[in-house]
């Protein structure tokens, strides 16, 4: 049964949001040298893109933040806190990010991640996603809708 709920996020809900993203990616901060602030500016994406929380006993457990563009949904940032890994609350804010697709009449939906986070990478292969390109440091990916 699922203790949680998933709500648009909210400017109070910043402090709260940034706690949970500097959590996720905290295995990550100690393998990967050059990973940057994967919390900075949420107040800003807040106020101009999709955001939203996944919150359990108002504590944010989850994160997703997304951006309309003219032909895509760009994925920005999805994060489950550690002590909700494996909740299904990654699912579900993967499925919000495809409804959010869909209501936008966009067909697709771009992200962007760390060369060094393979792990991600082979998640979102197993979840559909395909590799655009790979540059430096930057693995480039889409999914299309059906």
């Amino acid at each position: 049964m699922q203790d949680w709920t998933l709500r648009r996020a909210t400017i109070s809900d910043i402090n709260g949001l940034t706690s949970c993203i500097d959590a996720a990616y905290a295995i990550y901060a100690e393998r990967i040298s050059d990973l940057p602030d994967v919390s900075e500016g949420l107040h800003d994406d807040i106020e101009s893109k999709i955001v939203w929380v996944a919150v359990q006993n108002q504590t944010i457990i989850g994160g997703l933040i997304l951006s309309a563009e003219k032909d895509f949904m760009q994925l920005v940032n999805i994060a489950v806190h550690p002590d909700a890994s494996g909740r299904g609350v990654g699912r579900l804010l993967i499925a919000k990010a495809e409804e959010e697709t869909s209501r936008h009449g966009l067909s697709g939906m771009q992200l962007s991640t760390h060369v060094d986070m393979p792990e991600n990478v082979a998640l979102y292969e197993h979840l559909g996603w395909e590799e655009m390109e790979r540059s430096a440091r930057k693995v480039k990916m889409r999914k299309f809708l059906k």
